[in-house]
């Protein structure tokens, strides 16, 4: 549904299920961490039993991305990504709803160095970030070290999309659309950090093929084109839930020298390795139940 099918008011009947929605995280981000965890377990058990399009989405990146492991592998990893995201639904809560200093003994810091030394050049830093399912919470937490802007999608409701970005101005210092690509170089060349997840498919225009997973993907052109036009430092960043499910570890590495090259193909196969480099730590935890290679090769068949 487009923003322009919503009715203005938000007293409107339409918006009352986004509503309860919203009083819904508000109520989950205060409830014990342990039952707050085993509730967005069984929200991803339930989807991976009845959301069938999505469970056939992740079926077949998994299946692509991980042809060494056995159909039983394969099919456990299908289901524990499902829990891992149902998790983070929670933890989505937990970020938009709560403060970020109440849970600053759940972090652990690996490589904090690298994004300082990259910030005191002042030539602004782009991070690289991945979907992981705790990504709102990792958005968060980062505001407990660093400061930084962030690039997003908005959302189609625009009632839900007043309560996400009132939440995500509170941990950063701007939301920046992701079409707002002026507004990207304008922060960056003014000495600003800005977060940016380049590992979805944004279609053939945007894109280049380059591996991942073995797989040819349709690769944003734009990290390296921003690099270009700002001098950019190009911070890769990991965050992840620990398997104790109740403390989160940040890994900052080191920036990324000699990119961008003059090669477009070059470039998006190097942000493709550090992002696969990342998945392969903690699978489960990764989006595959985004259509990451919708848009496939001149002459290649669809996958989904």
């Amino acid at each position: 549904m487009s923003r322009s099918t919503y009715p203005r008011s938000f007293a409107h009947p339409r918006f009352w299920f986004t509503w309860m929605a919203i009083a819904g995280m508000h109520i989950a981000a205060w409830l014990p961490w342990r039952l707050n965890i085993a509730l967005g377990s069984g929200i991803g058990r339930l989807a991976w039993r009845f959301a069938k399009r999505r469970r056939h989405i992740t079926d077949v990146n998994i299946a692509l991305c991980f042809p060494e492991k056995s159909p039983d592998e394969q099919r456990r990893l299908v289901k524990q990504t499902f829990i891992a995201n149902g998790i983070g639904l929670m933890e989505t809560a937990v970020a938009w709803c709560r403060s970020p200093e109440d849970f600053r003994h759940r972090v652990a810091c690996i490589g904090e160095e690298n994004l300082a030394r990259a910030q005191a050049q002042g030539k602004g830093v782009l991070i690289i970030g991945v979907h992981f399912s705790p990504l709102d919470l990792g958005g968060a937490l980062h505001s407990l070290f660093f400061h930084s802007d962030a690039v997003y999608r908005p959302h189609n409701n625009p009632l839900f999309d007043r309560f996400m970005t009132r939440a995500r101005l509170r941990v950063f210092d701007q939301m920046i659309h992701r079409h707002d690509l002026r507004s990207v170089i304008r922060r960056l060349k003014a000495g600003h950090s800005v977060w940016y997840s380049p590992d979805q498919d944004f279609g053939r225009d945007a894109s280049v093929f380059a591996p991942f997973f073995g797989q040819q993907a349709a690769t944003v052109r734009l990290t390296a084109k921003i690099a270009r036009m700002t001098g950019a430092q190009v911070v890769p960043l990991i965050f992840y839930r620990n398997p104790d499910d109740r403390t989160y570890t940040y890994e900052w590495l080191p920036a990324l020298e000699g990119y961008p090259s003059n090669d477009e193909v070059v470039d998006a196969t190097r942000v493709n390795a550090f992002i696969e480099q990342a998945i392969r730590q903690h699978p489960e935890q990764y989006l595959w139940l985004h259509r990451r290679f919708k848009t496939r090769p001149e002459g290649e068949p669809g996958l989904y």
